[in-house]
């Protein structure tokens, strides 16, 4: 593909994930508008680089080809679509819109009908790894959407992914991301809990880690969290506890929808919610294992 065939990207969305991603498709030659919120830096940073800064969803949206938005939650999603300076109020026929996002999928499928009747498409295209992958176009890809769209899209995908799955119709990778962070979340923090658990015992942290990782039950989400518990470095995942408590309560409700029970998925969501509660939301991920070692400090013996 050269650079005069690619389409031109509108982003909305710079916060770590977003913003890495921005910086690899400019090295990529991709022409951006961007949309960022509060935090100046990386959209200063990408319009140094290039891109043109937006006023809003509608002015993002004017302009491009495709729009690819990557905010935190379900409600960022929609508040940037809809009103009168949103996203839907800017598409032409034919634009196409990704939410690289974890959202709900019920709201995914009201934005791909409202975008749908604007003769505008929709795809989720939720995202696995980190955004040191971002950065190097090695992210992974959980894809919803009609096979036309997803062919229309996989040369940006490909850009932005080394592992891109079209898992079914619109909504689908939404479905699969959570529960994906469902099963991640939960190994993160009953690791963490272990721990936590073994400093109670009189058992070396690095012991554990060392006899846990030898066997089958080593992945490299143990790793990051080993990474904060051994080393000292909780930044090694970059996916904060506030975010893992959003896409576990997303799940919960999900999991409801269907009309059946998650018997694990409760323990994760309680242990992440006290975690925020008691003042840990900023933290990254492996920063559970001070929740945990906290609360057993200050439990009634």
């Amino acid at each position: 593909m050269t650079a005069k065939t690619l389409p031109t990207i509108g982003f909305a969305g710079l916060g770590l994930m977003g913003s890495a991603i921005v910086e690899h498709l400019q090295d990529l030659d991709y022409s951006l508008t961007v949309l960022g919120r509060t935090n100046r830096a990386p959209i200063d940073a990408a319009v140094a680089r290039g891109a043109v800064e937006a006023k809003n969803g509608r002015d993002l949206a004017s302009n491009v080809d495709v729009v690819l938005i990557c905010v935190d939650t379900s409600k960022s999603v929609e508040a940037v679509m809809f009103g009168a300076d949103g996203i839907l109020e800017g598409v032409k026929p034919g634009t196409m819109v990704v939410d690289f996002g974890t959202s709900i999928p019920e709201s995914t499928k009201n934005i791909g009908a409202q975008l749908e009747a604007r003769g505008a498409h929709f795809m989720d295209a939720a995202l696995g790894r980190t955004p040191a992958h971002a950065k190097d176009g090695l992210l992974n890809l959980m894809v919803g959407g009609s096979a036309e769209d997803f062919a229309r899209m996989s040369p940006v995908f490909n850009d932005v992914g080394e592992n891109v799955f079209h898992v079914g119709a619109l909504a689908a990778g939404h479905t699969l991301k959570l529960i994906n962070n469902f099963f991640g979340m939960t190994l993160a923090t009953a690791m963490s809990e272990a721990f936590a658990i073994a400093d109670v015992a009189g058992i070396s942290r690095e012991n554990l880690y060392n006899i846990m990782s030898s066997g089958p039950l080593h992945s490299p989400m143990m790793d990051f969290v080993k990474a904060n518990a051994v080393d000292g470095d909780a930044h090694k995942l970059g996916f904060s506890i506030a975010n893992a408590r959003k896409d576990l309560g997303y799940y919960a409700a999900m999991v409801s929808g269907l009309n059946v029970p998650s018997f694990i998925g409760g323990a994760t969501n309680q242990a992440l919610t006290l975690a925020v509660a008691q003042g840990y939301g900023d933290s990254d991920v492996p920063v559970m294992v001070d929740f945990f070692q906290s609360s057993f400090a200050n439990a009634p013996k």
